[in-house]
C-alpha cells in the first residue's frame, strides 16, 4: 500500500497540517481514511469508528512505538508509549491526584487563586488590552499543574519554557534535527532542576504527583527509580501545561467570535462545563495518538504492514460528520455527546478531569471580571498546529 499512495496523502505537508490540518482530515475521512502520509512518516486513521478501533486494540496497535518520538526525546518507555501491567503500574500511580473525584475535592480551592492573581495583574492596565494565551492561560495552566505536581516553586515562565521545549521533540515525526535539538536541551535542563527533587521525595515524600509517582503502590521502603519515572513525568509536564491552557484558549476564540453564544454561557454558571466540552471538541488540543502495528492489520479496507506507525487522529474523529453535524462550527448548544479529546482506550487522558476543571475555572472568572470582553479588531485570530493546536494569541480588549 506504501507504495500506492493517494493523491490526498502525497499532496500534504507539514505546513499544510500545521496551518490547518481539518481540510485534510475531511478529505482523508471521505476518501482515505487509512492513508500513509510520508511527510510526517505515519499512518493516518481518520474516521472516529477506526481511531478508535486503533486507540483500543492492544493486541493489533501496540502502544509500544520503536521510532516514538516520545521516547526519543524523553527518555522512555513513557506512559503514552506502555502497555499492559506496566501502564498500568505508572496510571495507577496518578489516581491519588487525578482520579475525578479527587479532582473534585481540590481543583476550585487551588485554582481560583492562581488564576485570581493573574487576572488582576491584566486588570490593572490602564488600556485594558491582553494577549490572553501567553499572559493568562499559559500562566495559569502551568501554575496550576505546577502546585500539584510538586513544583510549585518554579516560576510560570520556566515552565512554559520547559512546555515549549518540550512540544519540539514530542511532535518531531519527521526528525528535524533543529526540533530536536531545541528538545533535547529542554529535556536536560528539566533532569537538572528535578533530579534533586525527585531524589528527596523518594526518601521523603509528600502529598505532591511527583511524589506518588515514585512511590504509590510501592513495598514499604521501597520506590521507583527517577529513570523510571522522569520520562512519563515530562509526558505530564507536557500534556498537562497544554490541555487546559491551550483548551480554554481555543475555547474563548470560539466563543468571541460568536458574541451570542458566550452570552448564553454567561446567563447560567453551569453553561460553562456546555462550553468546554465544545472547545475540546472543536479544536482537539492534543492531535493523536500514536499506536505501532503487531501485525499486518486490515482496517477500512487498506492493509497496514506489521511494524508500521499509525497516528489515530483524535482531532479528526471530534469533526466525523457521522457523529457530529456540521463538525466545522463552534456551537456551544450542540448536543453533548461523547468526542475523543482525551482519546480512547486504555491511554484515555488521566488528567482529563483537571483539564475541564481548570478551564471552566479560568474562563469563567475571566469572563466575569470583563465587561465587554471582545476580540482585538487590530489582530486576526490565527491557530497553528496539527499534534498541538491552539490559536497563536488571542489579543482582547474590554
Amino acid at each position: 500500500m506504501i507504495g500506492c499512495m493517494s493523491s490526498i496523502a502525497e499532496s500534504v505537508t507539514v505546513d499544510l497540517l500545521e496551518t490547518d490540518p481539518y481540510p485534510v482530515y475531511a478529505r482523508l475521512r471521505a476518501q482515505e481514511p487509512v492513508a500513509w502520509v510520508p511527510a510526517v512518516n505515519l499512518w493516518l486513521v481518520t474516521r472516529a469508528a477506526d481511531v478508535e478501533t486503533v486507540a483500543t486494540r492492544p493486541d493489533l496497535f501496540s502502544a509500544k512505538v520503536s521510532a516514538s518520538p516520545l521516547d526519543r526525546s524523553f527518555g522512555g518507555p513513557t506512559i503514552l508509549t506502555m502497555d499492559g501491567a506496566e501502564h498500568l503500574d505508572v496510571r495507577r500511580s496518578l489516581d491519588r491526584t487525578y482520579r475525578p473525584r479527587v479532582v473534585a475535592s481540590y481543583v476550585d480551592a487551588l485554582v481560583t487563586p492562581i488564576a485570581q492573581r493573574v487576572l488582576d495583574d491584566l486588570l490593572g492596565r490602564t488600556d485594558r488590552r491582553a494577549e490572553l494565551v501567553s499572559e493568562f492561560f499559559e500562566p495559569v495552566s502551568v501554575a496550576s499543574l505546577g502546585a500539584v505536581l510538586g513544583v510549585g516553586h518554579l516560576p510560570a515562565a520556566v515552565l512554559q519554557d520547559w512546555f515549549h521545549g518540550l512540544a519540539m521533540g514530542a511532535t518531531n515525526f519527521e526528525d528535524d534535527p533543529v526540533k530536536q535539538r531545541v528538545s533535547d536541551e529542554t529535556a536536560a535542563r528539566i533532569d537538572a532542576e528535578l533530579r534533586p527533587l525527585m531524589t528527596r521525595l523518594q526518601a521523603d515524600p509528600d502529598s505532591s504527583t511527583i511524589a506518588a509517582m515514585l512511590t504509590s503502590g510501592c513495598p514499604a521502603g521501597t520506590h521507583r527509580s527517577v529513570e523510571q519515572v522522569m520520562p512519563s513525568l515530562k509526558v505530564i509536564l507536557l500534556g498537562g501545561m497544554q490541555e487546559p491552557g491551550h483548551g480554554a484558549a481555543s475555547c474563548l476564540a470560539g466563543l468571541l467570535a460568536e458574541p451570542e453564544q458566550l452570552g448564553w454561557v454567561r446567563a447560567d454558571p453551569v453553561r460553562w462545563d456546555d462550553a468546554v466540552h465544545e472547545g475540546l471538541r472543536w479544536v482537539a488540543p492534543i492531535g493523536t495518538q500514536t499506536r505501532e502495528t503487531t501485525r499486518d492489520v486490515e482496517l477500512a479496507g487498506t492493509t497496514v504492514p506489521k511494524g508500521a506507525t499509525v497516528a489515530a487522529v483524535v482531532a479528526s474523529a471530534c469533526r466525523d460528520e457521522t457523529l457530529f453535524d456540521a463538525p466545522d462550527r463552534f456551537d456551544v448548544r450542540r448536543r453533548r455527546a461523547p468526542h475523543a479529546a482525551f482519546g480512547f482506550g486504555p491511554h484515555f487522558c488521566a488528567g482529563h478531569a483537571f483539564v475541564r476543571g481548570q478551564e471552566r475555572i479560568a474562563l469563567r472568572l475571566l469572563s466575569g471580571a470583563m465587561p465587554g470582553l471582545r476580540l482585538d479588531a487590530d489582530h486576526e485570530v490565527t491557530f497553528r498546529g496539527w499534534e498541538f493546536r491552539a490559536p497563536t494569541a488571542l489579543h482582547v480588549r474590554w
